[in-house]
């Protein structure tokens, strides 16, 4: 059965100006589940409008921050109670599985608990003047409107990650979700309003980001854009944002490496990075796509990789036996499987993959099988653009200095894992790869108490942590004379 959805501008539930609509597919078997507004530049004005004077004109900014903390914990609670719900969304809007939507919901929840926490804790210093009678002291102050734009793949995770620092330090704002995965957006913000989050503080605005997402980026009463997606969306957001220079906080993807040494624990080693890659059916801007093995042990541990990927469960993400959903649309499994045929017409050998499934009873949905590709050359397109699905692209290293310098080869720096038993030799590597996030014998885990961000062209930035709060905050130096004196210059 399907849901009607609204927007919410201004502390009030809407359709769209134009009175359009979308309606969103479930990717494991095409079917509506839901029917949205889909929104357009009137519809972001509005919502920027609401956000420019709750920020210019009410409580919000002011509210103690204690008080804000208050009503960010409220929306960790809320998320708790109906975390089946929200998971079920999730699952229903992305095809993962609803075993890892509850994580995520988990992991949402203690997002907000975290920036809950800190609130309060976030205050200025005095510094010493040279000046006798005089107070120097720095403060952090809200940026103002914030507009902010999430991806389909952890829609709600996403979300999270910009809505509780922006909230707790008293900024206004306007989100666009992914026009194609904004269900359980949707749902936060009815848990925001149940949670007291004033009128006009938070909006959420549905529709394309060539409309929506555009108004938000070049709009001058817009002081700030967060955006998690891909690099060619992220310069055009950096060229609009521009006409008012407002602060940018990008996370633009990545390829990112994973180096296997012959010391690592092989089974271990093999486990982690089908789980670096297949999690989410590779549609994950930190997956470990790029593994670059030990030359003395590369072949026993592509076969491993193999025997594995043969044994995957595919199906609904509500079958408790699925390991692997689909990918999230018909144009995205038509991506995926283009940049397959490009690995094989640049000579990367395919071991396993490579193909839809044949079973029937996956025929409706968006599924690709897990694929492997071996004998890969840095050069190469698959190695060095971000296919954001299922693709395993594996590289040799016979030294040390060679595995790093693969590593390093790409124009990204998002995240990057290291496996070994060395622990000198670890360090040693982690100091020269350039990336945001180094794993040493582990990939792809976060939490909120570290930032998250990446080098190079994967973004401008750092989300989670303290760095992630300081983001939405704008640094003042306050000099107060409390002895003012005639200078008598003139």
């Amino acid at each position: 059965m399907s849901l009607k959805q609204q927007q919410y501008i201004n502390g009030k539930w809407v359709d769209a100006n134009s009175g359009h609509t979308r309606d969103i597919i479930n990717p494991f078997n095409q079917e509506v589940i839901a029917t949205v507004p889909e929104g357009d530049e009137t519809d972001a004005k509005a919502a920027i409008a609401a956000a420019r004077a709750a920020f210019d004109h009410g409580e919000w900014p002011s509210t103690p921050a204690t008080e804000r903390g208050t009503i960010v914990r409220k929306i960790a609670e809320l998320i708790e109670r109906d975390k089946e719900e929200l998971a079920r969304l999730e699952s229903l809007d992305t095809g993962k599985t609803v075993e890892e939507s509850r994580g995520d919901m988990d992991d949402i929840a203690g997002v907000f608990r975290y920036y809950a926490e800190l609130a309060d804790k976030m205050g200025g210093e005095l510094i010493d003047s040279p000046v006798p009678n005089s107070i120097s002291k720095v403060v952090h102050e809200p940026v103002g409107v914030c507009g902010q734009i999430t991806p389909w793949n952890y829609p709600l995770l996403q979300a999270s990650w910009k809505l509780a620092p922006a909230l707790v330090t008293g900024n206004t704002l306007v989100m666009k979700p992914s026009e194609i995965t904004p269900l359980t957006t949707i749902k936060v913000f009815e848990l925001m309003e149940e949670a007291g989050v004033p009128t006009g503080v938070a909006n959420l605005v549905l529709g394309a980001g060539h409309t929506v997402g555009a108004e938000l980026s070049s709009n001058v009463d817009v002081d700030l854009i967060s955006f998690t997606g891909g690099l060619v969306t992220g310069k055009k957001i950096m060229e609009a944002a521009s006409v008012n220079v407002k602060k940018l906080a990008l996370e633009l993807g990545g390829k990112n490496p994973n180096i296997i040494f012959a010391d690592a624990d092989f089974e271990t080693a093999v486990d982690q990075a089908l789980n670096g890659v297949f999690f989410h059916a590779g549609q994950i801007c930190s997956a470990g796509t790029r593994l670059i093995v030990e030359e003395s042990i590369h072949d026993e541990f592509v076969n491993a990789l193999v025997e594995r990927v043969k044994k995957f469960k595919l199906g609904s993400g509500f079958d408790e036996d699925t390991q692997m959903g689909p990918l999230i649309s018909a144009e995205h499994l038509a991506k995926v499987e283009k940049y397959v045929e490009t690995g094989k017409k640049e000579g990367a050998t395919l071991a396993v993959g490579g193909s839809r499934p044949e079973d029937p009873e996956l025929q409706n949905g968006f599924f690709y099988l897990p694929t492997i590709f071996t004998d890969c050359k840095t050069d190469m397109t698959i190695v060095q653009e971000e296919a954001f699905g299922p693709v395993i692209t594996v590289e040799k290293f016979r030294s040390e200095e060679e595995a790093v310098k693969l590593a390093n080869d790409s124009i990204y720096g998002l995240a990057g894992g290291v496996w070994t038993n060395d622990i000198v030799k670890a360090e040693r590597c982690v100091a020269k790869m350039r990336m945001g996030t180094v794993w040493i014998n582990d990939f792809n885990l976060y939490f909120p108490h570290a930032p998250w961000g990446g080098f190079k062209q994967s973004g401008i930035g750092r989300e989670l942590g303290r760095l992630g709060i300081e983001e939405y905050t704008e640094t003042k130096h306050i000099f107060h004379n409390l002895k003012p004196e005639s200078i008598n210059w003139f």
